[in-house]
């Protein structure tokens, strides 16, 4: 097998690109040949040993990929050689092969797309649990989407939309904002160029913001937690604008709001069953067409720096997917 190695934490740079034995699955573990993985903010920040879990040096890096079961070890039942299959986790994606343990697999229903299976359980899962779980999202309420045209930000607004929500969604040009209309937001904000507050302002009036679904954090969030109105809730998703804001808290006091955490890897962890209760909602609105991975550019696995490159220049709409060809 082949797969980058990441052997210390100095980043992307440092990332090899090696030729390793391939590997045997043990009692309780598949082995599956990948199809595609993609790309997450959490696969950069791993590599630099700044996120939330540290694998054990070395590792092959890559939060989520789908692809075909091509061996099984000695107990496993399901699933079997041949099975199409997602898999999340923390790393082993970006490679041509990976063990894993069978109860971490996700089954492909019947015309699953390899391609929006390795570009969907993460930042779908992340959409649904913040809004629906957290966000308590109700038909007809008005959502604002920050860092809308990205992988968590294009399965907002489409998670939101399928729930009957009023979507605002706020990008940061012109292109991107013209991606979340085709994706079913019902007004955009280039807060590259417009005030943030005052299109709010304007688009919400006195009733302001029932839901904020907020990756990015940094300077955006206080204009968006001020337009949150009466029982508003602010999820907090990340920090990809890179600073962690320091917020007035009195707004939320005034306003009768919640600041709310969303960390969607531990509540796959803490709650399996929940998990797979959200999974098979969105797998059947995936089949009903309200949701579709957007795919940003397909390239070679062996083509991760590039990829890398492309997401830590802001340029990535949606997902950007690693094929093994």
């Amino acid at each position: 097998m082949q797969g980058w190695l990441c052997e210390t934490l100095d980043g992307v740079d440092a990332l090899q690109w090696r030729e390793m034995p391939t590997p045997q699955p043990q009692a309780g573990q598949v082995r599956v040949a990948i199809h595609a993985a993609s790309l997450n903010f959490p696969d950069l920040l791993i590599v630099e040993g700044k996120y939330q879990m540290r694998p054990p040096l070395p590792f092959v890096p890559g939060s989520e990929f789908s692809g075909r079961v091509d061996a099984v070890g000695p107990g496993v039942e399901t699933p079997r050689v041949g099975d199409a299959v997602a898999v999340i986790g923390s790393h082993g994606g970006f490679a041509t092969h990976a063990l894993v343990d069978a109860s971490r697999v996700i089954p492909l229903p019947p015309g699953f797309a390899l391609d929006d299976a390795a570009a969907f359980a993460f930042t779908y899962g992340t959409a649904h649990h913040a809004l629906i779980d957290r966000g308590q999202l109700r038909a007809g309420e008005t959502v604002l989407v920050l860092g809308a045209a990205g992988g968590v930000g294009t399965a907002a607004v489409q998670v939101a939309k399928a729930a009957g929500a009023r979507v605002i969604a706020a990008a940061s040009n012109a292109d991107k904002c013209a991606l979340c209309r085709e994706i079913g937001a019902d007004e955009t904000i280039d807060y590259g160029r417009e005030d943030l507050r005052e299109r709010l302002k304007a688009l919400t009036g006195s009733r302001g913001l029932d839901v904020v679904y907020d990756p990015v954090g940094g300077a955006l969030a206080e204009p968006a937690l001020r337009a949150v109105g009466w029982r508003g809730r602010y999820l907090v998703i990340g920090f990809a604008g890179g600073t962690i804001p320091a917020l007035p808290w009195n707004l939320p006091l005034l306003k009768g709001s919640s600041i709310v955490g969303v960390f969607w890897g531990e509540f796959v962890r803490r709650e399996p069953q929940a998990f797979a209760v959200a999974m098979r909602e969105l797998a059947q609105w995936h089949a009903q067409g309200k949701v579709k991975p957007v795919i940003d550019q397909r390239l070679p696995m062996s083509a991760l720096r590039d990829a890398y490159a492309r997401m830590a220049s802001r340029q990535v709409r949606g997902k950007v997917l690693l094929v093994n060809r």
